[in-house]
C-alpha cells in the first residue's frame, strides 16, 4: 500500500526550515491546505507563493524550505482532531514530528481522548495500527459511538381485501361478470380477519461521550372492531363468529352477517337491516331497501329507494321509472340504469345508461357490450368511460368530470344562503342604523320598540356570522373545484352532436359526431383529442 506525501519541521542552529517528502507507491501528493492549518497552527510565517510552489515540487522529490532564520524548539507529533456534528464519530489527522522530536504513543493518544471526554467507542486498534504505520495528512476514525436500534411500529395483516376501488370483473365479451365482483368479502364462522403484529422496541445507542441515545417511540396498535367478531386471549387476531360479509371502514372491522329476502314488495315491506342484505328476486315500485352494509339484488330493481353504507349491486338492471333510486357510500354496479337517480361516493359501474341523473365521487364506466349513455346528465370526479355517448336522435345529454358532484351541490346551497343573507341584512340594517342615530340625539324608545330592536340585531349578528363562514367555506370550495384536473371523458366509439361536455368550470357543445376520441381541459377549454 502507498504512502501519502507528507511535511514535517527542520530546526537547525540557526535556522528553521520545512521538509516536504513525496508520497509513495501511488499515494496522494500533499496538500497546501494541511502544511498552512499546521503552520497556522503553531504560529509559523511563509511567503503562500514560495510555499505553493515547494508543494507542488514535492509531488516528484522531496523538496526543503526555509522558515525563518531563528532556532525553534523541536514540534512534537501532534493532531487535529474532528468531532461530527452528532457526535457519532472522531477522526484525527496526524502531523509528523520536527526531526529529532518524539513521536505520540498509544496510551497517549488513548489518555488524551479521555482528557477530551471521549470515552465511548474509542478505536484501540485503529489506534495501535497507526503508531505501526504512521500515515501522515489522513483522516484516521479514532472513535465512534453506538447508533441506537430504532424498533418497529405494530402493524396489522388484514386476511381480506381492504381496496375500495377493487372493479368487476369483464367478460371476454365486454359484459360485467356479477358472480365475480372483487368488492364483496365473503367470510365463514371461524375465518380468520386479521393478525395484529406487535411493536418492536428498539435499543439505546451512545454517543462518543458516552450520552445515551434513545431510539424514537414505536407505535402500538390494538383492533378496533364490530360485532360478530372474536379477539383471541392474547388479542393477535379476529375471528368471525358467524357467515357473512368483512370491510374495513375507518379503521375498524365489521362483519355484517346478510339478510337473505326472495323479493322485497308487500311481503316484505321496506326493509331496514344492521348488516349487508340480498335480495334473490326483484325489488318492487315504491319499496326501500336501507343496510349498514351492502345491498345485493339478483333480480330487477323497479321504482324503489335503495340505500346502503356499504356497495349497491343489482345484477339485472334498473327501471327507475322516474322516481327510483340509489345511493351508497361504497360503489354502485348494475346491468344497466334507466330514468333513475343514482349517487355513489366511490365508483359506478353499468353496461348502459338511459335518462338517469347519475354522480359518483370516482369515475363512471360504462364499458359493457352495448356500453351506451343516452340522455340525461351523469356526473363524475374521476372521469368518464364510454362506449357510445348521446343518441342520433338528440336527446339532452350531459356529462361532467373534475369536481366532486357533492362539492358542486354545496357550493349551489352556499351561493343560495349568501344570497338569502345579503338581502335580510340589507332590510335590517337600514332598521339599526336609523335607531341608532335617534338613541345618539336623546330621542326615548318604548319598550316594545327596544325589544324589537334587540331582536333584530341578534338577527343580524347571527347572520353576518353565518354569511362570513359561508363566504370563507365557497371561497375554499371554489379553488378547489377551479384547480387543474386531469379528468377526461373517454369515447371508445362514437359520441353524437348535441351532447354537453363539462370538464370543472368550463364546457363544450359536441358540433359533429366523432370516433374513438377523449375530452379534456386544456388552456381554460374542453378539447377533443385523439383516444
Amino acid at each position: 500500500m502507498g504512502k501519502n506525501g507528507y511535511f514535517r519541521l527542520i530546526n537547525g542552529e540557526n535556522q528553521t526550515g520545512i521538509r516536504l517528502i513525496p508520497p509513495k507507491e501511488g499515494g496522494r501528493p500533499l496538500d497546501i491546505n494541511d502544511v498552512i492549518e499546521y503552520m497556522t497552527m503553531k504560529d509559523y510565517a511563509c511567503d503562500l507563493p514560495t510555499l505553493r510552489r515547494a508543494v507542488e515540487a514535492s509531488a516528484k522529490e522531496e523538496t526543503t524550505l526555509v522558515l525563518d532564520r531563528h532556532k525553534r524548539f523541536p514540534e512534537r507529533e501532534c493532531y487535529k482532531l474532528t468531532v461530527a456534528p452528532d457526535k457519532m464519530r472522531a477522526s484525527a489527522r496526524f502531523y509528523a514530528a520536527s526531526e529529532g522530536a518524539e513521536d505520540m504513543t498509544a496510551d497517549e493518544i488513548m489518555k488524551d481522548l479521555e482528557a477530551q471526554g471521549i470515552v465511548c467507542g474509542v478505536k484501540r486498534d485503529a489506534i495501535e495500527a497507526y503508531v505501526q504505520n504512521r500515515e501522515y495528512c489522513e483522516d484516521i476514525l479514532l472513535a465512534e459511538g453506538e447508533p441506537a436500534v430504532q424498533g418497529k411500529d405494530a402493524w396489522i395483516e388484514y386476511e381480506f381485501n381492504t381496496d375500495k376501488k377493487a372493479k368487476p370483473t369483464l367478460k371476454e365479451d365486454g359484459s360485467v361478470d356479477f358472480f365475480h365482483l372483487n368488492i364483496l368479502n365473503h367470510c365463514a364462522k371461524g375465518d380468520l380477519l386479521a393478525v395484529l403484529h406487535p411493536e418492536e422496541k428498539g435499543v439505546d445507542g451512545k454517543n462518543i461521550f458516552g450520552e445515551r441515545l434513545r431510539p424514537a417511540d414505536v407505535k402500538k396498535l390494538s383492533f378496533k372492531y364490530g360485532q360478530n367478531i372474536e379477539l383471541s386471549e392474547d388479542g393477535m387476531t379476529l375471528t368471525s363468529l358467524v357467515d357473512g360479509h368483512v370491510e374495513l371502514v375507518e379503521g375498524q372491522v365489521f362483519v355484517s352477517d346478510m339478510l337473505i329476502v326472495e323479493n322485497v314488495d308487500n311481503s316484505t315491506g321496506n326493509i331496514e337491516y344492521e348488516g349487508s342484505v340480498q335480495v334473490n328476486g326483484n325489488v318492487s315500485t315504491n319499496f326501500s331497501v336501507k343496510a349498514h352494509g351492502d345491498i345485493i339484488v339478483k333480480g330487477v330493481v323497479e321504482g324503489a329507494s335503495l340505500e346502503a353504507d356499504g356497495n349497491i349491486v343489482i345484477a339485472r338492471g334498473m327501471n327507475g321509472m322516474g322516481k327510483g333510486s340509489l345511493y351508497a357510500r361504497g360503489n354502485i354496479i348494475s346491468k344497466f340504469l334507466e330514468n333513475a337517480t343514482a349517487q355513489a361516493e366511490g365508483y359506478v359501474a353499468s353496461e348502459s345508461i338511459l335518462h338517469s341523473k347519475i354522480m359518483a365521487g370516482g369515475e363512471v364506466n360504462v364499458d359493457g357490450k352495448r356500453g351506451f349513455i343516452t340522455g340525461g346528465r351523469v356526473s363524475a370526479a374521476g372521469g368518464i368511460n364510454v362506449k357510445t355517448l348521446g343518441s342520433e336522435m338528440g336527446a339532452d345529454t350531459v356529462v361532467e368530470v373534475g369536481a366532486d358532484p357533492k362539492v358542486k351541490n354545496r357550493i349551489a346551497q352556499l351561493q343560495k344562503l349568501i344570497e338569502e343573507d345579503t338581502k335580510a341584512l340589507r332590510t335590517i340594517q337600514p332598521v339599526l342604523t336609523a335607531t341608532t342615530q335617534k338613541l345618539s340625539q336623546g330621542v326615548k324608545l318604548g319598550t316594545d320598540q327596544l325589544k324589537q330592536v334587540y331582536a333584530l340585531n341578534q338577527t343580524a349578528q347571527k347572520k353576518s356570522a353565518a354569511l362570513k363562514a359561508n363566504q370563507e367555506e365557497l371561497a375554499e370550495l371554489t379553488e378547489q373545484t377551479g384547480s387543474s384536473t386531469e379528468s377526461q371523458v373517454k369515447v371508445r366509439g362514437m359520441v353524437y352532436p348535441g351532447t354537453k361536455i363539462c370538464i370543472d368550470d368550463v364546457s363544450m357543445t359536441v358540433q359533429k359526431s366523432a370516433h374513438y376520441c377523449r375530452f379534456v381541459k386544456e388552456r381554460g377549454d374542453v378539447k377533443m383529442a385523439p383516444l
